[in-house]
C-alpha cells in the first residue's frame, strides 16, 4: 500500500483540475489490473476554487487564505470596519449590529458562521485560526451542487482566514481604536465538468443482486496524502482482498471514488444520488465510507461513526482488531454521506483519529489536516493496515453473511430515550401516547429479527431488512423529503420529532405554542405511521400477515 501511496501522493488534486483528471486515470488502471472493469463517468458539477487571498489593516499587508465558496471580493477589495464576535455564537450576532461591516470569529471556517454573517449582513468574515497554520476548508451549505431553490442558500460573504498570532494583532487594534480592513480574495466557482469512477462487482447469484457500496473521495487539498490519498489506497487494498473470495460472495460491492468533496461539498456522491436513485433504493443495502485512514499517531479507534444499524459489525471489527470498545457515535453527516434519504445506512468517515489534544480544530484528524503539509510523512504504515483490516471486517460482514447484519434495536431504544426526554417537558400539553406504542410494538417486532424467519427463507428476510431501513433510516437521519438533501450543517438526532422539541421549548400561552402545535402534530403523524409500517413488515415475515 505504502508504494502505491507514493506514486499517488504525486498528484494535487483540486476537483475539476488535471491533476486530479490524472489521479483517477491511474486508479482506473490499477482497478482494470486486478480484473476489475471501472467506468470512468463525467458529469457537471459546481465548484469553487479559491485562489490568492490577503487582507490589509492600517496600510499593513496581512497574509490570508480564502474558502471554497467564498464570494470574491471587489477588484479594489471589500473593506469596512470589522467587528470582534469571539466564537461566532448566535448571540453574538444578535448582540450586535454587523450590516456591512467584517466580523473576526475564532476558529476555522464554518458553514454555520458564513451563513449567520450571510443573515446579518455582513460584509466578510475574517476567521482566525487556532494556531499558525491556515486550514482550507469549504464553506457551502448547500449539500451538493446547488438548485434553483437551494443556491440562494450559497454564501454572500467574502471570507478570509488568517493566523492566531495575526489574529490576535488585529484584536489589539481593535481595543485601542475602531479600525477598517480590506479583504482581497479570489475565488473561481462555476460549473465544471468533474471525474466519477465506478467499478461494479456483482456477485455469484447475479447481475442484479442487492449490493454494498464502497467509497471514497478522491479530489484533495493540496497533495491531501493521509485526507484522502490514504483512503483511495485503503480502498483498493480491500476490493484486492475480497475478490480472492468472490465466490463466497451473498451480494455485490460497488465501488466509488467521488470528486466534488472538497471543492464542491459532496457534489459527486450528491449527483450519483440523484441520478441513480431508484436503483439505489432498490438494491444498495448500505454504504462504508474511508476517509483519511492509517495516520501517524492515529491510535483512537472509539470516536468513528455509524448509522444505528451498523454500529454491531462496526464495533466488533475495532474489537476484534484493537481491543478498543466504540463509543456509539452518532455519525455525521459529512463524508460523502448522500445517501440516508434513500434509507441507505453508513459507516465510518474517518476511523481512526489523534487523541484530544490543547489545540482545538474542527476533528482530531492532526495539525496538517487541510493544509500543504499532509504529505507522506504523516502516513503511519502499521496504522493504515489496521485500518484496512478493521474496514475489511465490516466490509466482508456486509457481503458474506446470509442474513444482512443491520440491527435497528438501538436506534429505537435512541428514538425511545429522545420520545421520553421531550415527555418530560411537555407533560400534559401535547399527546404522545401514540408515538410511545409504536415504539413499544416496533421494539418488541425487532426482537423477532433474531430468530430465523420461517422455512430459513434468508431472501425474504434481506428484504424485509432493506424495507426497513427505507423507513427508518430517513426518519432518523433527514427532516422529511427523501429526494432532496438536507443543508450540510449539524443536524439533532431523529429529525423527524423536531417540531415536537420546538414546542418542548415553548411555555402555556406563549404566542408561538399554538403554531408549534401545528408542526407538532404533522411530525407525530409522520413519526407513528412510519413506525407501524415498519412493525408491519415484520409482522408479514414472520406471520404472513400485516397487523
Amino acid at each position: 500500500m505504502m508504494e502505491q501511496l507514493r506514486q499517488f501522493a504525486a498528484w494535487t488534486k483540486l476537483a475539476g483540475t488535471a491533476g486530479e483528471a490524472e489521479s483517477f486515470a491511474w486508479l482506473k488502471a490499477q482497478l482494470e489490473s486486478l480484473g476489475l472493469p471501472a467506468t470512468l463517468l463525467s458529469h457537471d458539477a459546481y465548484i469553487s476554487l479559491p485562489g490568492a487571498a490577503h487582507l490589509t489593516c492600517d496600510g499593513a499587508r496581512i497574509n490570508a487564505i480564502t474558502q471554497s465558496m467564498s464570494r470574491p471580493s471587489q477588484p479594489e477589495g471589500s473593506s469596512g470596519v470589522l467587528v470582534d464576535l469571539g466564537d461566532g455564537s448566535e448571540s453574538a450576532f444578535a448582540a450586535q449590529d454587523v450590516t456591512g461591516r467584517i466580523v473576526l470569529v475564532d476558529g476555522i471556517a464554518s458553514p454555520v458562521i458564513a451563513a449567520r454573517a450571510t443573515r446579518a449582513g455582513a460584509k466578510g468574515i475574517v476567521h482566525v485560526s487556532p494556531h499558525a497554520l491556515l486550514h482550507e476548508m469549504c464553506i457551502s451549505p448547500v449539500w451538493g451542487s446547488p438548485s434553483l431553490i437551494t443556491r440562494a442558500a450559497l454564501p454572500d460573504v467574502v471570507v478570509l482566514t488568517v493566523t492566531a498570532e495575526d489574529g490576535a494583532a488585529l484584536r489589539q487594534r481593535l481595543a485601542e481604536r475602531q479600525t477598517q480592513v480590506t479583504l482581497h480574495a479570489a475565488v473561481d466557482a462555476g460549473w465544471r465538468k468533474t471525474p466519477l469512477l465506478v467499478a461494479d462487482m456483482p456477485p455469484p447469484a447475479g447481475a442484479n443482486a442487492p449490493f454494498v457500496l464502497l467509497s471514497c473521495h478522491v479530489d484533495t487539498w493540496f497533495h491531501g496524502v493521509m485526507d484522502n490519498g490514504s483512503a483511495n489506497i485503503a480502498m483498493l487494498e480491500v476490493v484486492r482482498l475480497c475478490a480472492q473470495l468472490r465466490d463466497q460472495w451473498r451480494r455485490g460491492l460497488r465501488l466509488c471514488f467521488w470528486s466534488g468533496h472538497s471543492q464542491g461539498r459532496y457534489s459527486g456522491s450528491t449527483w450519483y444520488a440523484d441520478n441513480h436513485w431508484l436503483e439505489l433504493d432498490e438494491r444498495c443495502v448500505a454504504h462504508v465510507n474511508l476517509d483519511s485512514p492509517g495516520a501517524v499517531g492515529a491510535t483512537n479507534l472509539t470516536q468513528t461513526g455509524s448509522a444505528g444499524a451498523l454500529f454491531g459489525i462496526a464495533a466488533a471489527a475495532i474489537a476484534a482488531e484493537t481491543g478498543q470498545v466504540l463509543a456509539g457515535k452518532r455519525k455525521a453527516r459529512s463524508a460523502d454521506d448522500s445517501f440516508p434519504g434513500i434509507g441507505i445506512p453508513s459507516v465510518f468517515g474517518s476511523l481512526s483519529t489523534q487523541e484530544p489534544g490543547a489545540l482545538k480544530l474542527r476533528n482530531e484528524l492532526g495539525w496538517w489536516w487541510h493544509t500543504e503539509h499532509d504529505l507522506i510523512d504523516k502516513i503511519e504504515p502499521a496504522n493504515l493496515a489496521r485500518d484496512v483490516r478493521i474496514v475489511l471486517r465490516v466490509v466482508w460482514d456486509l457481503l458474506g453473511r446470509e442474513r444482512l447484519p443491520l440491527d435497528f434495536a438501538p436506534q429505537i431504544t435512541g428514538l425511545r430515550e429522545e420520545l421520553c426526554a421531550i415527555s418530560e417537558r411537555l407533560k400534559d400539553r401535547f399527546d404522545l401516547l401514540a408515538a410511545s406504542e409504536a415504539i413499544r410494538q416496533l421494539d418488541q417486532r425487532l426482537k423477532r429479527l433474531s430468530q430465523d424467519p420461517p422455512n430459513g427463507n434468508a431472501e425474504a428476510f434481506n428484504r424485509a431488512i432493506l424495507k426497513l431501513s427505507r423507513l427508518l433510516v430517513p426518519l432518523d437521519y433527514t427532516t422529511g423529503n427523501r429526494f432532496a438533501h438536507d443543508p450540510a450543517t449539524p443536524l439533532m438526532a431523529w429529525p423527524v420529532i423536531e417540531p415536537i422539541r420546538r414546542l418542548a421549548k415553548t411555555k402555556t400561552g406563549d404566542a408561538d405554542e399554538p403554531f408549534a402545535k401545528v408542526d407538532a402534530v404533522r411530525a407525530r403523524n409522520r413519526l407513528v405511521h412510519d413506525l407501524r409500517e415498519a412493525s408491519a413488515l415484520v409482522d408479514e415475515l414472520y406471520d404472513g400477515v400485516r397487523r
